[in-house]
């Protein structure tokens, strides 16, 4: 049975569904490691292995196979959960003292004293075992690239202190599975993923500054630096400009690997979704800010589904 959701310090987490699973259903001496590992926020797990689902599903399409490597996505899907909630316990165990200054994060499980520094430091080496099992799957190509990542992510999370693009980090980091994909399946890199990632990094830039105007008069108080405080009332702009490279870097990566008519149809659709998010947007509004950042799930979906359907088409499936 459900149990009724909770609130303050040691209820759900400020930026959490009221109603996420986490909160109703995990034991209660497991919930402050999910709440940690954002598993009561899946947003940022779509978000981090839908580039990973693109490149492979890319890099079949290139080879004329007629659906992506289900292996490879199951592995790629497991990396994903477990690296995601390494990489949000070790940004927590890094800004911890930061998040205690701002209303969004104060909740969460370090600032709030839920979990401590120990258990956390603990919980994400577990969690980087299990990546590195994945990892240790793939073929060697694809394991060295896997392990080139690791600077650029141990990096991020000082980067708010003395760079307004954090964001750009973010990116690097995050889509990093646009390369992989395509290494895992191939065993070599080519045009296509270089381009689908450098997409991606924009495409990141874009729903992260959407993201950080949740907290930008915080971060300005504190001293924290973020795109979405160096855009400001420009940011629609900005946003437009990012997007549309990242649409068409995505579309030019699938014509390279071979794309055909129903992935041209599907980016039309993607595209148009990223135009809502731009024209819809009101960066006072948080609620508008984070439902707009939440609804890049839906682009990604967009893009992978188009691609599938794709290679479908084009093996007469």
């Amino acid at each position: 049975m459900p149990r009724p959701v909770s609130q303050g310090k040691a209820g759900n987490v400020a930026d959490a569904s009221t109603a996420n699973w986490v909160d109703r259903y995990a034991p209660a001496w497991l919930l402050p490691f999910l709440r940690l590992a954002r598993a009561d926020r899946p947003i940022g797990f779509f978000l981090l292995a839908l580039p990973c689902f693109w490149s492979v599903a890319l890099a079949g399409l290139s080879i004329e196979a007629p659906y992506p490597d289900p292996w490879l996505l199951f592995l790629f899907a497991v990396g994903a959960i477990a690296m995601r909630a390494a990489g949000c316990t070790y940004n927590d165990i890094v800004d911890r003292e930061i998040d205690a200054q701002v209303a969004r994060t104060q909740s969460r499980p370090l600032p709030s004293g839920q979990v401590s520094v120990t258990a956390a430091v603990l919980f994400m080496l577990a969690l980087c075992l299990v990546g590195l099992a994945v990892l240790l799957s793939l073929n060697s190509f694809s394991i060295l690239l896997g392990l080139c990542v690791i600077p650029i992510v141990a990096l991020y999370p000082f980067m708010k202190r003395i760079s307004h693009w954090p964001q750009a980090v973010l990116g690097l980091a995050f889509n990093w599975g646009a390369l992989m994909g395509w290494a895992a399946v191939l065993g070599r890199l080519d045009a296509a993923p270089v381009l689908l990632y450098a997409g991606a990094i924009a495409w990141t830039i874009g729903y992260d500054t959407i993201y950080a105007h949740q907290d930008r008069e915080d971060d300005a108080l504190i001293g924290m630096k973020s795109t979405a405080l160096k855009f400001g009332r420009a940011t629609k702009r900005w946003l437009s400009a990012f997007y549309a490279f990242a649409w068409s870097a995505m579309l030019v990566a699938g014509v390279l690997a071979g794309a055909g008519p129903v992935f041209l149809i599907g980016m039309g659709i993607a595209g148009a979704q990223l135009g809502w998010q731009v024209a819809t947007l009101d960066i006072d509004d948080a609620d508008n800010c984070l439902k707009r950042f939440r609804s890049n799930r839906d682009f990604g979906l967009l893009i992978f589904v188009a691609v599938v359907a794709d290679m479908a088409l084009a093996s007469g499936g």
